[in-house]
Protein backbone atom coordinates (compact mmCIF):
# COMPACT_ATOMS: atom_id res chain seq x y z
CA UNK A 1 0.00 0.00 0.00
CA UNK A 2 1.20 3.76 -1.24
CA UNK A 3 1.98 5.57 1.87
CA UNK A 4 0.33 8.62 0.41
CA UNK A 5 -3.00 6.48 -1.51
CA UNK A 6 -6.03 8.54 -0.51
CA UNK A 7 -8.95 6.58 0.53
CA UNK A 8 -12.86 7.56 -0.10
CA UNK A 9 -12.75 10.37 2.20
CA UNK A 10 -9.45 11.53 0.53
CA UNK A 11 -7.86 11.61 3.32
CA UNK A 12 -4.07 10.17 3.64
CA UNK A 13 -4.14 6.70 5.00
CA UNK A 14 -0.58 5.35 6.98
CA UNK A 15 2.07 3.52 5.28
CA UNK A 16 1.91 -0.13 6.20
CA UNK A 17 4.90 -2.12 7.21
CA UNK A 18 5.07 -5.77 6.84
CA UNK A 19 7.28 -7.33 9.36
CA UNK A 20 8.11 -11.01 9.73
CA UNK A 21 10.66 -11.90 12.51
CA UNK A 22 11.30 -15.88 12.77
CA UNK A 23 14.53 -15.51 15.27
CA UNK A 24 15.02 -14.19 18.72
CA UNK A 25 18.76 -12.81 17.69
CA UNK A 26 16.77 -10.85 15.16
CA UNK A 27 13.72 -9.73 17.29
CA UNK A 28 16.38 -8.37 19.29
CA UNK A 29 18.07 -6.23 17.06
CA UNK A 30 14.76 -4.64 15.83
CA UNK A 31 13.45 -4.07 19.11
CA UNK A 32 13.59 -0.69 20.67
CA UNK A 33 13.39 -0.87 24.23
CA UNK A 34 14.69 2.47 25.20
CA UNK A 35 11.57 4.37 23.17
CA UNK A 36 8.46 4.80 26.03
CA UNK A 37 5.65 2.20 24.84
CA UNK A 38 8.25 0.40 22.91
CA UNK A 39 9.37 0.64 19.42
CA UNK A 40 10.52 -1.75 16.13
CA UNK A 41 12.82 -0.78 13.59
CA UNK A 42 11.92 -2.00 10.35
CA UNK A 43 14.53 -2.08 6.95
CA UNK A 44 12.85 -0.58 4.31
CA UNK A 45 13.69 1.15 1.22
CA UNK A 46 10.83 3.50 1.16
CA UNK A 47 11.20 6.69 2.65
CA UNK A 48 9.58 7.77 5.82
CA UNK A 49 9.46 11.37 7.57
CA UNK A 50 9.75 11.92 11.19
CA UNK A 51 6.36 11.45 13.10
CA UNK A 52 4.62 9.97 10.03
CA UNK A 53 2.20 7.98 10.89
CA UNK A 54 2.35 4.54 9.98
CA UNK A 55 1.00 0.69 10.45
CA UNK A 56 2.94 -2.56 11.20
CA UNK A 57 1.83 -6.45 10.56
CA UNK A 58 4.08 -8.10 12.91
CA UNK A 59 4.69 -11.78 12.90
CA UNK A 60 6.53 -12.89 15.44
CA UNK A 61 8.81 -15.92 16.00
CA UNK A 62 6.79 -18.96 15.55
CA UNK A 63 3.13 -17.70 16.13
CA UNK A 64 1.38 -17.40 12.84
CA UNK A 65 -0.92 -14.47 14.10
CA UNK A 66 -0.17 -11.51 12.45
CA UNK A 67 0.17 -8.45 15.38
CA UNK A 68 -1.59 -4.86 13.57
CA UNK A 69 -0.08 -2.09 15.57
CA UNK A 70 0.17 1.30 14.58
CA UNK A 71 2.61 4.03 15.46
CA UNK A 72 4.71 6.66 14.33
CA UNK A 73 8.09 6.84 12.96
CA UNK A 74 10.79 8.18 15.39
CA UNK A 75 14.24 6.65 14.30
CA UNK A 76 15.25 6.98 10.63
CA UNK A 77 18.56 5.39 9.61
CA UNK A 78 18.90 6.55 5.72
CA UNK A 79 20.21 5.23 2.64
CA UNK A 80 24.57 5.19 3.11
CA UNK A 81 24.33 5.45 6.85
CA UNK A 82 27.48 5.36 8.73
CA UNK A 83 28.97 2.02 10.07
CA UNK A 84 26.79 0.64 7.15
CA UNK A 85 23.96 0.56 9.11
CA UNK A 86 20.67 -0.93 8.18
CA UNK A 87 18.65 1.44 5.42
CA UNK A 88 14.78 1.85 7.82
CA UNK A 89 12.72 3.40 9.99
CA UNK A 90 12.08 3.03 14.06
CA UNK A 91 8.66 3.23 14.66
CA UNK A 92 7.05 3.80 18.30
CA UNK A 93 4.24 1.68 19.27
CA UNK A 94 0.90 3.97 19.61
CA UNK A 95 -0.10 4.52 23.38
CA UNK A 96 -3.43 2.07 22.73
CA UNK A 97 -4.36 -1.58 23.51
CA UNK A 98 -2.75 -3.05 20.49
CA UNK A 99 0.89 -1.37 20.83
CA UNK A 100 0.94 -2.38 24.68
CA UNK A 101 0.43 -6.04 23.11
CA UNK A 102 3.02 -5.64 21.04
CA UNK A 103 5.56 -4.64 23.72
CA UNK A 104 3.92 -7.29 26.22
CA UNK A 105 4.54 -9.79 23.17
CA UNK A 106 8.06 -9.11 22.33
CA UNK A 107 9.47 -8.52 25.60
CA UNK A 108 7.79 -11.74 26.80
CA UNK A 109 9.71 -13.57 23.98
CA UNK A 110 13.09 -11.48 24.54
CA UNK A 111 13.30 -11.96 28.47
CA UNK A 112 16.62 -11.77 29.73
CA UNK A 113 18.22 -10.77 26.49
CA UNK A 114 17.17 -7.26 27.25
CA UNK A 115 19.28 -6.50 29.19
CA UNK A 116 22.29 -7.73 26.81
CA UNK A 117 24.89 -4.95 25.85
CA UNK A 118 24.92 -6.73 21.97
CA UNK A 119 24.72 -3.68 19.42
CA UNK A 120 20.75 -3.80 17.51
CA UNK A 121 19.94 -2.28 14.71
CA UNK A 122 19.93 1.75 16.18
CA UNK A 123 22.27 1.63 19.17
Amino acid sequence: MNAAANDVAGQVRPGVLSLSIKEKSALFAAYMPFIKGGGLFIPTNKQYKMGEEVFMLLTLMDDPAKLPVSGKVVWVTPSGAHGSRTQGVGVQFAFNESGKAAQNKIEGLLGGSLKSVRPTHTM
